[in-house]
């Protein structure tokens, strides 16, 4: 049986004139006689029904609509001639279609995909669809989405449309880099370079740049600089740096082997190379923030040979670089080579560098290099240099600047006293003092630590227990009431110096007291001078007291704190209050600031020096009644427990506090 003529004309008048339902049905209708094969070129003579369709897909006000709209779009995209097929493939119809992507209907968006994907067996679709704005964006995103259906046919017509290097390119802006990674991987010399430049040049957050890494981006771009061309080296080293600054990556790149040939290219006289040498500088200064470049033991000292052969702007590349090897934790014995390589002799000219850059780049470096050979370094730095790091410090210079001569001067050997003459003589000690107070209120950064560390760690200089008149000085410039305030704002580096500081200033305190003590008095002393621990009148600035100077409580705050590294040198300066002479008087001021309980946190939580310090200051607070009475029963599980699980070391001063407290016998074995 013939079927029923299809009445086209009556189809377009209800597409061009009803509202969105009657929209919605005819286009199902549509999509229906499509389906059929009854809705072809033929039935369609002027090829009216497409662009009608498209019209009214623009207009329409429903989601519904736009949906059956499309649907019947992708039915007539089979059967209607070649005219109508060129409507749908022109930009006007696909940024049409496009639009619904970014609509929130899931089923609109669905469709939008499915009419896309298949319209895409056209070659000009293909070449059109990357054009129209936000359309491979909303495609990534779509891939990415969890809804059924929706991504597998994002990622489908993604990858047809990557067959085109231009959309290639617009994927990986949008964080898509599958299909460029193919390209380095496979792709024709031209597009491989096409690619690489894009990386180089494109913006990339560490999330990008770790996604590339992770999607193996690192090994195409590395066989690229290794063996291509000089234009592909050239690409290949713009794409390597913009992504080597990740953490991930710099591994990866170690991993390669490509810091041989890095270094084998700067060393290179090639006058057709030389443009080279600037990326692959600043590479090597980007991988090296990984601790794995700690395995390539010559990597430094080669690149130490490079210095003085070098331009402005590869010295400071490779000077960076050394700073990221010698800052590293484990970087001792790289430290140690770069000396043994006569790194310092060769850093020290450079503290006069004009470059501002390159010189403070130096002076970081020196610094690293000053942590763990003091002696070595101070060997090496005549008066000459002092006097040059003591005016970087006093002239207007960067807090950077300052931070690494102050450090450098910090990990010069207390116990040179040339050293100390040649600073004390340069005035150092003031400039240190209103250098601190001009920053210690200031906003919390890793510059202005760095250089309240380097200034606690020189004041230790000053306040060394074999020079009294030294220590005179320093507390007479006003060094003790900035160590106080480092026991609170400083890190907990500074606060293990300053309480280093203290302890050697309350040293002299005893010898000084009783110095100072007057045979008879005329008037009694006041009571705001008498110091309950020394059994005299104290002062700061008389006796370096550390009661009178306000230093018990912030030390206690400190053992307090979860941080532990600050612990003995805050021990040292306490246990100053508990020498033989004093032990009660001091025990008591510790007590009354709430210090057991710290001390007992210390003895739990502490290393083995700081717990052998704690507990013996707690058998010298146990051995009073008072402080039995009242902290012997939270102080006995603690402490009974140390002496089972602890450290055998720390068991005969434990067995002395449990007798105290009677929970022993004094003929025990403890002892």
């Amino acid at each position: 049986m013939a079927s029923t003529a299809v009445d086209v004309e009556d189809l377009l008048v209800r597409v061009k004139n009803g509202d969105d339902a009657e929209l919605a049905a005819v286009a199902r209708e549509v999509a229906a006689l499509a389906e059929e094969g009854r809705l072809g070129e033929d039935d369609d003579d002027d090829g009216l029904l497409v662009p009608a369709l498209l019209v009214r897909l623009d207009a329409a006000g429903s989601a519904e609509a736009r949906v059956s709209v499309m649907a019947a779009l992708r039915r007539l995209a089979g059967c209607v001639g070649s005219e109508s097929k060129e409507r749908l493939a022109s930009i006007e119809a696909l940024s049409s279609i496009v639009r619904s992507l970014s609509r929130r209907d899931v089923d609109e968006r669905t469709e939008a995909i499915a009419v896309l994907l298949d319209l895409s067996d056209i070659p000009q679709v293909r070449q059109r669809i990357g054009r129209i704005k936000g359309c491979i964006v909303m495609l990534v995103t779509l891939r990415s989405a969890h809804e059924s259906g929706t991504n597998d046919d994002a990622d489908k017509l993604l990858h047809i449309l990557s067959s085109n290097p231009q959309n290639v390119l617009l994927m990986a802006e949008a964080g898509y880099f599958r299909p460029l990674i193919h390209y380095l991987k496979e792709g024709s010399d031209m597009n491989k370079v096409l690619m690489a430049t894009s990386i180089s040049k494109m913006f990339l957050s560490e999330h990008m740049k770790s996604s590339l890494g992770e999607d193996g981006v690192i090994e195409p771009l590395v066989q690229m600089f290794k063996y291509g061309n000089l234009e592909t080296k050239h690409s290949a080293l713009g794409a390597i740096r913009n992504l080597s600054s990740s953490l991930q990556n710099a591994e990866l790149l170690i991993n390669s082997g490509i810091t041989g040939s890095l270094l084998q290219l700067l060393f290179s006289v090639t006058s057709a190379l030389m443009t080279l040498r600037e990326p692959a500088s600043a590479i090597l200064a980007a991988i090296t923030q990984s601790e794995r470049i700690l395995l390539y033991k010559d990597v430094a000292p080669q690149m130490l040979s490079l210095l003085n052969l070098s331009s402005p702007v590869i010295q400071l590349h490779l000077l960076r670089a050394l700073i990221s090897i010698s800052g590293h934790k484990n970087a001792r014995r790289a430290r140690s080579k770069i000396r043994q390589n006569g790194g310092v002799q060769l850093l020290l000219p450079f503290l006069t560098e004009k470059n501002v850059e390159i010189k403070i780049a130096a002076l970081n470096l020196t610094f690293h290099l000053s942590k763990d050979s003091s002696q070595e370094l101070a060997e090496q730095f005549r008066e000459t240099h002092l006097d040059i790091l003591v005016k970087i410090i006093s002239s207007p210079t960067s807090r950077d600047e300052k931070a690494a001569a102050v450090g450098i001067l910090s990990n010069l050997p207390v116990t040179d006293k040339k050293i100390t003459e040649i600073l004390t003589r340069a005035n150092l000690l003031p400039t240190l003092i209103s250098l601190f107070e001009a920053n210690i209120t200031a906003s919390v950064t890793p510059q202005r630590m760095r250089l309240l560390e380097g200034i606690a760690g020189v004041f230790t200089r000053f306040t060394v227990t074999w020079d009294k008149k030294l220590q005179s000085l320093a507390v007479g410039c006003g060094v003790v009431p900035c160590l106080i305030k480092l026991l609170t704002e400083g890190s907990v580096d500074a606060k293990s110096k300053a309480a280093t500081s203290l302890a050697q200033l309350s040293q002299s305190t005893m010898a000084l007291s009783k110095s100072k003590s007057p045979r008879w008095l005329c008037v009694p002393p006041s009571a705001e001078s008498y110091c309950i621990v020394h059994s005299c009148q104290c002062t700061v600035k008389g006796t370096f007291c550390l009661v009178k100077a306000g230093a018990v409580n912030p030390l206690l705050r400190i053992l307090e704190g979860e941080e532990r590294e600050a612990d003995i040198a805050v021990l040292e300066a306490l246990a100053t209050l508990m020498q033989d002479e004093i032990w009660e008087n001091g025990s008591r001021v510790i007590e009354k600031a709430s210090g057991i309980h710290a001390l007992l946190r210390v003895a739990e939580a502490g290393d083995l020096s700081s717990q052998d310090k704690g507990i013996w200051m707690l058998e010298r607070i146990f051995r009073l009644e008072s402080h039995r009475e009242r902290y012997g029963e939270i102080a006995q599980a603690l402490l009974i427990d140390l002496a089972q699980k602890g450290d055998p070391s720390l068991k005969p001063m434990i067995g002395k506090i449990l007798a105290h407290l009677e929970l022993l016998q004094t003929q025990s074995s403890y002892f």
